[in-house]
């Protein structure tokens, strides 16, 4: 293939993308009034809480449970209501024990972006689990680490809806 040839199919796919509405995802997820984000939990010490808090380090955003210290600094708040754990039967084994379940993770939240009303949210994350009534320890082990998976999904998740929720704002009254 000719370099004039490559050149024009490159610039022929970057038209169409660009006339399709197409954008590569920028690393800011924060409104640019907003400089830090609070993470609020109705629940204590709520795994949740922590897995977010642990997810906005590597989205390099500042944020934690506390509130910050200087006055001057807008806060976006993030407010965890208690999440929701479902199972939902799959298949059985010819015995009749369950051996496969659904997982359904549901997740509530409200965020309230700096002089906006609060924006309620909720979305769910689904998993198969196959359960092994031989082996129940390393089974409760790994639906363990099935569960921080999901709760890591879940904070990426509320990170990555940040902007298109911070348009979606209304202002306080």
């Amino acid at each position: 293939m000719s370099a004039a040839r490559l050149l024009m199919t490159a610039l022929l796919v970057s038209i169409l993308l660009a006339g399709c509405g197409f954008h590569l995802r920028g690393t800011q997820s924060l409104p640019e009034d907003a400089n830090y984000v609070v993470i609020r939990s109705v629940e204590p010490h709520a795994p949740l809480a922590r897995s977010l808090d642990k997810r906005l380090e590597v989205y390099d955003i500042e944020g934690g449970s506390n509130y910050p210290t200087e006055a001057q600094q807008s806060f976006v708040v993030i407010e965890l209501l208690p999440e929701q754990l479902e199972r939902r039967l799959l298949s059985v084994f010819s015995t009749g024990q369950v051996a496969e379940y659904e997982l359904i993770f549901g997740v509530r939240y409200k965020v309230t972006f700096p002089g906006q009303q609060p924006i309620p949210a909720y979305f769910e994350i689904l998993r198969d689990y196959q359960d092994d009534p031989d082996q129940v320890l390393a089974k409760s082990r790994e639906l363990d680490l099935v569960l921080d998976e999901m709760r890591r999904e879940a904070a990426d998740r509320i990170i990555r809806r940040l902007p298109s929720q911070a348009t979606q704002t209304v202002p306080v009254q």
